[in-house]
């Protein structure tokens, strides 16, 4: 049983640290009576709290001692039968809830403001649990003292979960504090943990909704069932039933040992479950075009499941899923196990670091043992240096002031390479500006070349348009010319008949004198005539006769006629006239 003892290690050691009065790392024997006794009714143990009093001779015990005596008289009682995954996952539920139950007050009443509820910080606590390792308190003066840290690559991947399930950005800027914080510590404690969690990750989301609280709820939940119960995925998919053999679609829950698939998201009414073990494979159908799904087998020992996605994509998840729950259906736990690498690939990596800087130090010491020779052997040849410089003292003022003249022309050539350097670069700089000088011309030359080509094609359709005016304006011209000359010959016309029209006005006129003096003397006579011949009867008769053969006034019209009808030609002939003129304007 010393897999389920490593498993609950790091929680004991929280509840053994709050009942630590002054947090010497030593408790008392009757406070661990309890505990221990707690521990021992949860594995079906009685009385194995007894022995502590007898377990060494001091009144307290520090917490090696205390996981030595768990180890020898508790966990090693129980029957040496390896127990399933499922009842060590019951087991170390309970004891974390135990030592849960003893150190709550003190996380619980540390936090100013709140974000968690009581049962995720529950939850949180037995994922810090599973992720932390138990490790020397160097700070600690006193010897055999530990303490429970979480590295700081762990507590950004919870983060990083916890933030992505309630739906904020990975790369949000309250995650940005972690990097800031890994230079300060590599690793935290559980209250560190939980109040990064809270300002960190949902101190900007959370303003006190029901709706938001139910999800970070949620969100810890579906944390607490990843890393607790190996949940690898989630999701819907459909499965083909045994008896009615249909695709139905169900909310599938994936863990290393088995295929739990609900009726709903809720995971309330479990319909059914899949046990996989090593024997278990999975291959994916080949999709056809009818098809509206993304099918896969799923070969048991016992029997084959034929399963469905509803995407390509999601199939490729649920196939990598699938092998690498098969993979793990044996052994430890999935999380635990990946825990157990990632701090075996941090230890690689911190010896490595360590051996590095061992390296270092060693080359580090054998370079200063290399310059302490060399600084002796400088040293003798100094002191045979000096019995030679003394005769050497002329050539050697000689040699300086060589030396004086060399450093001076050294001086005057850096002067005179500073500034040829500094010619270059100004002869750079007037070249870059020609260049870019050079190149705005031909820019500008480009655009007046094209706006003169536009320009052209623009005065040659000017012309072309002016081209087409002038020919409409000859023609216009030249039926202006042809309108006014049809117009005098109209007005020669007009006025020939205009004489005409005169004439015989004059016509008219001479024809009513001489029928008013013809009906002139048309009267006297007739009066004549009544005066001479009354009396005779015959006579009237004749008279009458004979005045019924003249013309009377109801024949006027006819004349009137026939001065209209001569009236109405010329007026036609001048209406002609004004329509032609009409026509030619």
């Amino acid at each position: 049983m010393s897999l389920l003892l490593r498993n609950v290690t790091n929680s004991i050691w929280h509840a053994f640290n709050s009942l630590s009065a002054d947090r010497n790392g030593l408790v008392m024997k009757s406070k661990l009576k309890v505990l221990t006794a707690n521990i021992g009714t949860l594995l079906d143990l009685y009385g194995v709290e007894k022995g502590l009093e007898h377990f060494r001779s001091t009144a307290d015990l520090n917490f090696e001692h205390f996981k030595y005596y768990l180890q020898k008289e508790v966990f090693s009682s129980l029957p040496d039968t390896t127990l399933s995954l499922s009842a060590l996952r019951e087991l170390e539920e309970k004891i974390d809830e135990v030592c849960w139950l003893v150190c709550r007050k003190r996380y619980l009443e540390q936090r100013e403001k709140p974000v968690f509820k009581d049962h995720c910080v529950y939850k949180l606590f037995r994922i810090f649990c599973l992720l932390a390792e138990l490790v020397p308190d160097d700070s600690n003066d006193v010897q055999d003292c530990f303490q429970v840290l979480l590295h700081i690559s762990e507590v950004s991947t919870v983060a990083s979960q916890l933030s992505t399930a309630l739906g904020m950005a990975e790369n949000d800027t309250s995650l940005s504090g972690l990097e800031s914080l890994a230079g300060m510590a590599s690793a935290f404690r559980f209250s560190t943990f939980l109040a990064l969690l809270e300002t960190k990750c949902t101190g900007g989301v959370l303003d006190g909704s029901s709706v938001e609280q139910d999800g970070i709820e949620e969100a810890v939940t579906d944390l607490y069932h990843t890393y607790l119960y190996d949940v690898i995925k989630k999701g819907p998919l459909l499965k083909r039933g045994y008896l009615l053999p249909t695709l139905r679609e169900y909310w599938f829950v994936l863990q290393p040992t088995e295929l739990t698939y609900y009726k709903a998201q809720d995971e309330r009414e479990q319909s059914g479950s899949i046990v996989l073990n090593a024997h278990c494979r999975v291959d994916a159908c080949p999709s056809t075009g009818r098809d509206k799904v993304q099918k896969f087998i799923l070969h048991t020992g016992e029997r084959t499941f034929e399963l469905a996605a509803l995407d390509h994509c999601s199939r490729l998840q649920w196939l990598s899923a699938l092998q690498t729950a098969v993979s793990h259906s044996s052994g430890t736990g999935y999380q635990r196990l990946l825990a157990r690498r990632r701090q075996q690939q941090r230890d690689v990596a911190e010896t490595n670091r360590r051996s590095e800087e061992i390296r270092r130090h060693s080359s580090h010491l054998l370079d200063m043992e290399q310059t302490r020779a060399q600084l002796q052997a400088e040293k003798m040849a100094r002191v045979a240096a000096e019995s030679q410089a003394r005769a050497l003292e002329a050539v050697h003022r000689e040699e300086e002031r060589k030396l004086q003249e060399l450093e001076d022309v050294r001086t005057r050539l850096e002067r005179l390479l500073e500034e040829e350097t500094q010619a270059k670069r100004d002869e750079e700089i007037v070249r870059n500006l020609q260049a870019r000088v050079l190149r705005e011309e031909w820019e500008k030359r480009e655009e007046l070349e094209q706006l003169q080509e536009e320009q052209r094609t623009l005065l040659e359709q000017e012309r072309e348009k002016r081209r087409e005016f002038e020919t409409r304006q000859r023609e216009k011209e030249s039926q202006l010319l042809d309108a006014q000359e049809r117009l005098r010959q109209l007005e020669e016309e007009r006025l020939q008949l205009d004489k005409e029209l005169n004439s015989a006005r004059e016509k008219i006129s001479l024809s009513e004198k001489s029928k008013e003096v013809l009906e002139a003397q048309l009267r006297v006579s007739v009066a004549f005539l009544f005066q001479v011949m009354a009396p005779q009867v015959r006579e009237s008769d004749r008279v009458r006769r004979a005045l019924s053969f003249m013309p009377s006034t109801k024949e006027r019209p006819s004349l009137v006629s026939l001065r209209s009808n001569s009236l109405r030609r010329p007026t036609q002939d001048h209406g002609q006239m004004t329509d032609d003129s009409d026509l030619m304007k």
